[in-house]
Order: C-alpha cells, then structure tokens, then sequence
C-alpha cells in the first residue's frame, strides 16, 4: 500500500558518497529518471557488504564509483514499463552488480529485483536482508535443492531429528546467518553453523543453528564429537580454499558444496573419489546477465519478508552506523575488512555535506 511519501518532491540533484582507492568523497549528481521498468527509490537505509570492499580495492588512482548493494526505500517514481509497483510503495532490494550503488539518496533499480519490505522491520532492520538473504537462498534452494518442508509441523525439526546435516562455515557472518535462518524455518535440516568468537558463537545460536563448533579446530573431530551423520551439505562462506581439504574429509560421498568467496585455486580433483558436486553462488548473476531468472529474486526477497512478518526470520542487522558520509561509511568498510564482524552493518539516512 502506498505510503505518505507518495507525494514526495523529487530534487533535480542529489549528493552521493562515492568511493575512492583510499578514501570516500561526497559528489554532486544529477537524480535519475526511470525507464523500462526501473524504479527511482527515495533510499533510506543501506547495508555495507565484502562486495562492497572487493568493488573499492579495483579502483585505479582518479576513479570514483557509488558503491552499495543493499537497500530499503520509498518509491518516488516509476517506468513507463512498470507492473508491480507505485510510488509510496516501501520496499527493500539488493540491486544490479553494473549500476550505481546504494550509496545514494535515489537510486534506480529494476522493479524484478525488489519487494515490498518487511512491515514488521523500521529501515534499517529491512535494510539488513537482501543481499544475503538471496544469496543463501539461492545457495539453499536453487543450488543444493534441499527439500522444503511441505508444511509448518515441527516434528522433524531439532537435535532429535533424521533430516540432513547442513554444516555452514562462518555461521555468523551476514550470509551464513541467512543459511541458518533460512534452513531452520523451510527445512529439517540440521543445521552445524561455525564460530570462533564468544560473540560469534552466541549470534549463530540466536539465528537458530543446532550446535555451533570451532572453525580455528579441526572440524571432522568435533562433528564426531555430536553424534550427527556426516554433512550431506557444506555451505562455505569464506576461507574456502583453506577448508576445502577439511571437507572432503568430512562430508558425505556423494554430498554437495557451495562456496560464495574468491579462492584464488581450489583443488577440484579431490571431490572425485567421493563423487562430490561443487556450486558457486553469485546472486548478481540474473540481473549482471539480463536472465529472465532475474524476476526470481524479487519473489524471493517477497517470501523472505512475509517470514519475517511472521516471526520466523529475524533482521541480522547488528551495527547501526548513523546518517550515512563518507567518515561513516570508511567506518562500515574498516569494520568489513577487519574479518571479525558479526551479523550485518548498516546506515540509516543521509548527512548534510
């Protein structure tokens, strides 16, 4: 239902942040205009991801780039070729790899890729999901096909139960939060999440994971240690080449892996013997390809929002950073990169310049 920013002004310029090799910098552009089926969101929240920090450190000296991939917002105007949405409708969306980013006041985005936001969750909160709530989905549900529960019971579910053992690795990161989250509420898995961290351990427990073990040990002894049959699923999130020799070891012959970082080489070879399938998980991908798959994501973005309406997925949001700027998103990027962050980052609104 469209909101009371439904009528909101829309100014002819806005100032962004955008990113710089070493630094941010705030920049004066021109609002857009939608086309297509291309929604202008009057953006007011954002959520800082590692593609985010992977994106900046491609930068060469002089080149600037609005960065961001996470968003929640009010429609202010819409394309010609629109179906699904209205200005004053408030939505959240992760957006397209090859457009500008987040890291603005107003920001166009095809209307496949959003939902209407969580009504349940303020701007923030919403603002938290998108991103890796459709990569573990997609990781989940596309890439593993691990069977959904065909209704809400919840006999199957708990320490107790005979369904398969997902083990995720970094179970308290943004996308492994989801994976927990996600594999709890739609499935009987159960679910192994990894930590290290007090911090960590107690934020994997909170998503819903059913025993939490420590990625800085050897793995297999202490999944022994549970009593659970081996993994038929690995979900790794980060380190992967440094873990991949642990799970082969671990996981089910015939078992499946799927990994969403940057390995500079992994050793493929040794899934043979175990006829292990790998997948690799990009939810830019749809949209970076212009696929018709990419009207998926908006739907799942749609099914994610009704399960948090219903209380059965919470916001990973766990850092609210302030109005966003260039000192505050710096911030939110130092924080990434210093590896040791737990759930998700986010900034609600803008500062002055």
């Amino acid at each position: 239902m469209p909101s009371e920013h439904a009528k909101m002004t829309i100014p002819p310029f806005m100032e962004v942040v955008a990113a710089r090799p070493n630094d941010f910098a705030w920049q004066r552009q021109a609002v857009p205009k939608p086309q297509g089926r291309e929604l202008l969101v009057a953006v007011k929240a954002v959520s800082v991801n590692p593609v985010d920090v992977k994106i900046r450190s491609t930068l060469q000296p002089g080149e600037e780039r609005v960065l961001g991939w996470d968003a929640s917002g009010v429609v202010v105007a819409t394309g010609p070729e629109v179906k699904d949405f209205a200005p004053g409708d408030e939505v959240y969306y992760a957006g397209a790899l090859q457009n500008p980013g987040t890291d603005a006041p107003y920001q166009l985005v095809d209307e496949r890729l959003v939902a209407l936001k969580p009504t349940t969750l303020d701007w923030a909160q919403a603002a938290a999901l998108p991103l890796t709530s459709l990569t573990a989905w997609e990781m989940l549900f596309k890439r593993f096909q691990i069977p959904q529960k065909a209704d809400d019971t919840q006999s199957q579910l708990g320490k107790g139960a005979d369904g398969p053992v997902l083990l995720v690795i970094g179970g308290a990161g943004g996308v492994g939060s989801m994976a927990i989250q996600l594999a709890k509420a739609l499935t009987n898995a159960r679910v192994v999440a990894t930590a290290s961290r007090p911090a960590s351990r107690a934020w994997a427990e909170a998503m819903g994971a059913d025993h939490v073990i420590d990625h800085t040990h050897p793995l297999k002894p202490q999944l022994d240690g549970l009593s659970l049959p081996a993994p038929t699923y690995v979900f790794s999130t980060s380190h992967t080449a440094e873990y991949l020799p642990q799970i082969v070891g671990l996981i089910q012959p015939e078992g499946q892996i799927g990994l969403i970082d940057d390995p500079k080489a992994l050793d493929v070879v040794s899934l043979k013997r175990k006829s292990l399938a790998l997948h690799w998980e990009w939810m830019f991908t749809p949209a970076y390809y212009h696929l018709p798959s990419m009207a998926r994501q908006g739907k799942i973005l749609a099914q994610v929002a009704q399960l948090v309406d219903q209380g059965k997925v919470r916001t990973t949001l766990n850092d609210l950073l302030g109005p966003l700027d260039p000192g505050s998103l710096a911030q939110a990027h130092t924080m990434l990169e210093s590896g040791r962050t737990v759930g998700k980052i986010v900034l609600e609104g803008f500062a002055n310049p």
